[in-house]
């Protein structure tokens, strides 16, 4: 007998339509985006606890992920980050956004179990824990990511020159994070 999940991507497949998950969507509806939750909502298509592995999707059968305000949750995000990896196909793009680690929106949500920031995802790529003789580190994944932030809204119209100097030296001015992995 065949999972909720094997049934909604045989349906995906059959149609033709590329795999995208929204992971831990919580009440948000992505058209196009499979929900997949540990929580049942309107949103949900799959229930998965995100911090159960493996995953019910095979390995390399995901062209997109976007993972909105979930991963300052998980306690192990080795874990979370490699299995992304394994179930995204090469050069398929994971969007993580998550609150900035000089917000205090950061910290102030007492399940929020760490910050992110841009280095974070360095730990990701190959290539920089090889360098940097990290390779001992117990991960799979390899991703090269670019990221990119929101603004609050109180410094979008200023200049750039202070908005730079602000997001550099003051809390607040950044929101959110949002990072684009790209499976190597």
């Amino acid at each position: 007998m065949r999972n909720v999940s094997e049934e909604i991507i045989e349906q995906y497949k059959k149609q033709n339509k590329p795999i995208k998950l929204n992971v831990a969507c919580g009440q948000t509806r992505m058209e196009g985006f499979i929900g997949i939750d540990k929580v049942k909502t309107e949103a949900t298509d799959i229930v998965q606890d995100l911090e159960a592995y493996p995953w019910p999707f095979e390995d390399n059968s995901v062209d997109e992920i976007l993972c909105s305000h979930y991963v300052e949750h998980v306690r192990d995000l080795i874990r979370f980050v490699d299995e992304i990896h394994r179930i995204m196909k090469q050069g398929a793009k994971a969007t993580i956004i998550a609150p900035y680690y000089a917000n205090m929106r950061s910290v102030q949500d007492p399940t929020h179990v760490r910050s992110i920031c841009e280095a974070t995802f360095l730990y990701f790529n190959k290539g920089w824990r090889d360098t940097n003789k990290l390779d001992h580190y117990n991960i799979k994944s390899d991703f090269d990511f670019t990221y990119g932030y929101q603004v609050s809204p109180e410094w979008t119209n200023r200049s750039e020159e202070a908005r730079v100097f602000a997001m550099r030296y003051y809390w607040n001015v950044i929101n959110d994070i949002h990072v684009i992995l790209t499976k190597r």
